[in-house]
């Protein structure tokens, strides 16, 4: 038996009645699948780094994924995302023949949205005990007050969290104002002048995409409190959600 789904993009994927193997293409979504259907995955990324233990072949990374090797693994739905993969190789792998169901996730509410429809009506287990979770997390209230952050995601050349932005919605729920959240661009092109400019309470540095530490990005700000983040905990849809709440209003508090 077969079945026809839309994806995220309102793409028809057509799947088995039953999905017995996947292929991610996302880190965030790999542990997802892994946490909740364990033995469903065949094949990740080489940044899929959740769960540590995960054993499956690795089909380079998110940009460059091993096409042809996917194909000759043939499995039943292969996970990408909007955002984290190029269209050309999701092109790719359906014109081989690949079912590839692609998310698209650009807030908190819609990342839950997203994954309960991945992993209950794709993946067919119950929804699991860690997005319920999750979900309670993040229903909490947001905070009356929070300080005005800028997000750089990456240097050289610089690049900031903008608005429509999944990040960019966890800072808001958690009171913060993203201080180039009007700025043109999902993710605007900027220089540590523009940073300065903006006047931002706090420079927030997530240890990736880029890996921002205490040795590599705070020294570009040197009259703004700055603050290195779990990016896990900014940029990830996941069991990370659980923490992800905890984890950043820490950090807001201590430097804001």
């Amino acid at each position: 038996m077969a079945r026809t789904v839309l994806d995220d993009l309102g793409h028809p994927v057509r799947l088995p009645d039953r999905v017995e193997t996947a292929v991610s293409l996302v880190p965030s979504l790999t542990e997802a699948i892994a946490r909740t259907a364990p033995g469903l995955l065949i094949a990740a990324t080489v940044w899929c780094t959740h769960p540590a233990d995960l054993a499956v072949e690795r089909v380079r990374g998110t940009k460059n994924p091993h096409v042809a090797r996917i194909v000759e693994l043939a499995p039943d739905v292969v996970v990408a995302n909007r955002e984290e993969n190029r269209e050309r190789h999701v092109l790719a792998l359906r014109e081989a023949g690949m079912p590839v169901w692609v998310t698209d996730v650009r807030t908190v509410a819609g990342a839950f949205a997203s994954l309960r429809r991945l992993l209950t009506e794709v993946c067919g287990p119950p929804a699991p005990d860690w997005l319920a979770e999750a979900e309670a997390v993040w229903s909490a209230p947001v905070p009356e007050r929070g300080p005005r952050v800028a997000v750089p995601i990456w240097r050289n050349p610089w690049m900031v969290i903008g608005g429509d932005t999944f990040s960019s919605d966890v800072l808001a729920r958690l009171g913060a104002v993203n201080v180039f959240a009007d700025a043109e661009g999902r993710y605007p092109r900027v220089t540590p002048d523009v940073i300065a400019a903006a006047a931002p309470d706090l420079v927030v540095l997530p240890d990736e995409p880029y890996r921002f530490g205490p040795d590599d990005g705070p020294e570009a700000f040197p009259d703004l409190p700055a603050v290195c983040v779990d990016g896990r905990a900014l940029t990830w849809y996941g069991p990370s959600l659980t923490d992800a709440r905890d984890h950043l209003a820490a950090a807001l508090r201590g430097r804001s």
